[in-house]
């Protein structure tokens, strides 16, 4: 029977515990550091997830067996190459590796290189001619930070103002750190989330979801890490999965040997299908959030033995149920702009789907909101349409008037 530690604190860990515990091969799951609702599942561990050193000499002094790395700060810390080098089996890329999702630039450059198709772009790392170009371009713009920027370093500029604003913002103010800034065209089409397990040129895609970033019903609002998320997506059909997978996913894991970084772990393909085909926005190296719960929850396939293979770069086929699954994050009133910590969660022994903890804790015994994000409450249904009506009764059930949610999650699918 098998020991796993899994690094991370938030939903996307939560649902990897979830799905690992249903593994008949696991015998014991450990969380670093975890979270309230992980605790129910897993032992959690008092280690940061940039602590690698800890975190290597935890998982051999108890024998663990594999590592599975949930966020990107872990990976873009070297977990990877700390483990690797002490003899520890991991499920994550190498830092180097992660480069695909750490650096814009690096991500760009191998597209180019590849032919994977993606948005027009230009790098910059001054403000003033960053700002020269932005201003005698068409609108709207897309402009990222080359960094890792926890999800918040893009703005998609509707006026010249907000452009100006966003380049002043990641050169002058420097607020995610010293860095550059990758200047897009903008595309039009619905995103989709397409993520697949990769092992040098072996890849193995899990099922399609879409997520909502917008704060508010009707994609309204400042942008978010999440507010919801559904699979299966109707509207991608298999022609447009397969096409994903030969013409962006393939070439990218067989690129990155090439270049002498393959890729080990999950390579998350943020796309849109443009009138030309399904083309990149980014990519991620790990599982995305709040995909996972909603991915997840579908895979029939034992995870362990997934991830097993991956790391020994075998063949291994995956099952997924019919089910629509649907969830809504339940977020603290203010996010993703400042908010108050603090406000008891109950009613959660009521529901009948699942929630996952994205940003709770337990303080004498009760259960309270830590985080911008704090539950996510994930149901099945027949269709999508009946995922969510289960989602929002389950909601209902559950009080704390600190919280606040959009009930529309799915819209492009369900009122279609």
């Amino acid at each position: 029977m098998k020991k796993v530690l899994v690094i991370g604190s938030g939903g996307r860990e939560h649902a990897i515990v979830d799905a690992l515990s249903r593994s008949p091969q696991v015998e014991k799951i450990y969380c670093a550091p975890g979270n309230a609702g992980i605790a129910e599942k897993a032992e959690c561990v008092a280690i940061g997830v940039t602590d690698i050193d800890a975190l290597a000499d935890f998982a051999a002094s108890k024998g663990v067996d594999m590592t599975v790395v949930g966020p990107e700060a872990a990976l873009a810390a070297g977990i990877a190459d700390r483990f690797a080098a002490a003899g520890l089996r991991i499920f994550g890329p190498t830092k180097n590796a992660a480069r695909i999702e750490s650096s814009k630039e690096f991500a760009k450059e191998m597209m180019d290189k590849y032919n994977v198709p993606t948005a027009a772009y230009r790098v910059f790392d001054e403000f003033e001619p960053a700002w020269e170009y932005v201003k005698n371009r068409p609108l709207p713009a897309v402009i990222k930070y080359d960094g890792l920027a926890a999800g918040k370093g893009v703005v998609v500029a509707l006026t010249y103002e907000e452009a100006e604003e966003a380049l002043r913002d990641m050169l002058l103010d420097e607020s995610f750190g010293k860095g550059r800034v990758v200047v897009e065209d903008f595309l039009d089409g619905p995103e989709f989330s397409f993520m697949c397990i990769v092992s040098g040129e072996k890849v193995y895609p899990l099922a399609i979801a879409q997520d909502h970033k917008r704060a508010f019903d009707g994609d309204k609002g400042p942008n978010t890490g999440g507010m919801g998320a559904y699979s299966p997506v109707p509207f991608i059909g298999e022609d447009v999965r397969q096409e994903a997978l030969d013409k962006i996913i393939c070439p990218v894991a067989k690129g990155m040997v090439k270049e002498g970084v393959p890729f080990l772990g999950v390579l998350y393909g943020g796309l849109i299908l443009t009138k030309d085909g399904p083309k990149v926005i980014e990519f991620n190296a790990r599982f995305g959030d709040p995909e996972t719960e909603v991915v997840l929850p579908r895979l029939k396939s034992d995870i362990y033995s997934l991830f097993d293979a991956a790391i020994d770069g075998k063949d291994f086929e995956t099952e997924w149920s019919d089910k629509s699954m649907l969830g809504i994050v339940l977020a603290s009133k203010g996010y993703p702009g400042s908010y108050e910590k603090g406000a008891e969660i109950t009613g959660l022994d009521k529901i009948n789907g699942i929630a996952y903890h994205m940003g709770t804790t337990e303080k004498e015994g009760k259960l309270i909101t830590a985080g911008g994000r704090v539950l996510m409450v994930v149901a099945e249904g027949e269709t999508l349409a009946e995922a969510r009506d289960a989602a929002i009764r389950d909601i209902a059930k559950i009080s704390c008037p600190a919280l606040f949610h959009r009930s529309d999650i799915g819209y492009q699918a369900i009122n279609k």
